[in-house]
């Protein structure tokens, strides 16, 4: 008879091509430290090496052109000034023997015109403006407004451009991308019948709600190589004024589309009133990775038994990262978590991004292999 395996969070795991020390994931999380032309400061490296304990670190959310810029303060890599920052944050965390991906987000119908080029527009699978506000350039918060419906050369013009930002995010030194089709943005709005009324090849049908993230998927899978790249999803998520429920049919096309292309792993925002989760698990060739949720609970008694029972390979956990850089070190030893100021989550400067120090108790090894 045989012995059923253990695995415990804190086992290596490789993910495409690319080795990790465990399977815990930083998840990505939107800090707004960049400039207003979507470039990191230096003291970013700083932020993410901090936390190269991780298994992966995922980035926060970062515009693949410019006229994918839905808030001041996120990042781009759709430049030279841009790459050379996120160079930095590579060298970094690779330094402190970290690994970490890019995630690319175009935010499509959540954004205002101030954010984006005089020439460009916001825009979405459908003209349907979200019932939220959001913020102009001038941080003043207005409400969403009615996006430009994206015809065949837009959507041309953003699959080519997600590639693009791929190719940069590889030549910056980064490990690989994640594409943001969660939470209510672009590929989210194009999977959701809510926010996608089209009735042409990419709208209308399962198959052809999942056709613009697969688009996406398979051009970057070609310019990076697909062992690079991740896909997020957030099934049934209402995030940004997303109608996503008794919409599984999509998610299951869209899994049926991709996985032939064998990505490096779907991150799921688990959806915990549906089995969905299972069978896209059951589904997927590759790495799955589960995160709670913003709601959910994320501590080690919550996520541990998710890797232990077979229902994920990777697990992601966002805010106890932010105030505790060597959460994996404090899991793996017991020891207490720092408790994070909510205040400094979206705020310039580096009071409450690089200033959480390690636990006093840990030794320099420690804090750069946990």
């Amino acid at each position: 008879m045989s012995v059923p395996e253990h695995r415990t969070v804190f086992d290596p795991w490789k993910l495409g091509r690319t080795e990790l020390a465990n399977r815990v994931v930083m998840a990505p999380m939107t800090r707004n430290r960049a400039d207003d032309d979507g470039v990191l400061p230096g003291y970013a490296a700083t932020y993410y090496a901090q936390r190269a304990g991780a298994g992966l670190i995922v980035t926060e959310g970062t515009q693949p052109s410019a006229a994918g810029k839905g808030y001041p303060g996120t990042p781009g890599i759709h430049d030279d000034a841009q790459e050379r920052a996120w160079a930095g944050v590579a060298d970094a965390v690779h330094a402190a023997g970290g690994r970490i991906f890019c995630q690319l987000m175009h935010t499509g119908r959540i954004g205002h015109q101030s954010l984006i080029p005089a020439d460009a527009r916001v825009v979405g699978p459908s003209a349907i403006a979200a019932a939220v506000e959001v913020e102009t350039a001038d941080r003043v918060m207005v409400p969403a407004p009615v996006p430009v419906e994206l015809d065949a050369e837009g959507i041309a013009r953003i699959v080519d451009d997600f590639a693009s930002a791929a190719a940069r995010a590889v030549r910056a030194g980064l490990d690989g991308v994640e594409l943001h089709a969660a939470n209510g943005y672009l590929l989210h709005q194009f999977l959701s019948p809510g926010t996608n009324r089209r009735t042409d090849s990419w709208g209308g049908s399962p198959q052809g709600r999942a056709r613009f993230a697969a688009e996406v998927t398979a051009a970057v899978a070609d310019a990076i190589g697909a062992d690079r790249v991740g896909i997020r999803i957030s099934p049934g998520g209402q995030f940004n004024d997303m109608a996503d429920k008794g919409n599984d049919d999509t998610y299951v096309a869209l899994v049926d589309a991709i996985a032939p292309l064998r990505p490096a792993y779907l991150h799921t925002l688990r959806r915990r009133s549906s089995p969905l989760h299972e069978q896209l698990r059951r589904a997927w060739p590759t790495t799955y990775v589960l995160n709670t949720g913003f709601m959910g609970a994320s501590e080690l008694d919550d996520v541990a038994p998710l890797v232990a029972d077979g229902h994920a390979d990777l697990v992601s956990v966002g805010r106890l990262f932010v105030s505790n850089p060597d959460l994996v070190t404090r899991w793996r030893h017991d020891i207490p978590r720092a408790v994070w100021d909510e205040d400094t989550f979206f705020t310039a400067g580096e009071r409450g991004y690089t200033d959480y120090p390690a636990h006093p108790g840990q030794s320099p090894d420690q804090r750069s292999s946990s």
